[in-house]
């Protein structure tokens, strides 16, 4: 962890794009370290979205690729996974995107997304959304703590 805090932003923007593809890693307890450092809450927001905005693209575009060889034998998500989001996606479209931030089925969905060829820029409109608002949410409930 101290690696990527001696990276300042940049090691906050590489740690939330990793933890944003299916590597478990997660990029929360830098983001808080960070603050309790000194670091400018709105430089951790900016990073921290941008990066994990940016692995869940590159989710995004692997499902997209379509290969079920790929993404089962380097993912490690099963196809069945990604067929159950299947008929979230069509009654809810885009908007499932939101949800991208969540851990264990943000990555699946990012994917699943890509698979069912629902417009790229849309999805990394609401899955920047959706990111931006769990690190301010994050943020938010850091500053009013006082720590």
């Amino acid at each position: 962890m101290e690696f990527f805090v001696e990276w300042g932003y940049a090691g906050l923007f590489v740690l939330s794009f990793l933890a944003a593809t299916v590597l478990p890693v997660g990029s929360e307890p830098l983001l808080l370290l960070m603050l309790t450092q000194g670091f400018k809450p709105m430089w951790c927001l900016v990073s921290a979205t941008i990066g994990n905005t940016l692995g869940g693209a590159t989710s995004y575009y692997i499902g997209h690729l379509g290969k079920w060889e790929w993404i089962e034998k380097y993912l490690k998500i099963k196809q069945e996974k990604i067929l159950s989001f299947q008929h979230r996606i069509e009654s809810y479209g885009v908007w499932v995107a939101l949800l991208t931030w969540l851990p264990l089925i943000g990555d699946p969905i990012a994917i699943a997304l890509g698979f069912f060829r629902i417009t790229w820029w849309k999805v990394v409109i609401f899955m920047f959304i959706g990111k931006m608002l769990r690190y301010y949410l994050l943020i938010f409930s850091y500053e009013i703590s006082g720590l």
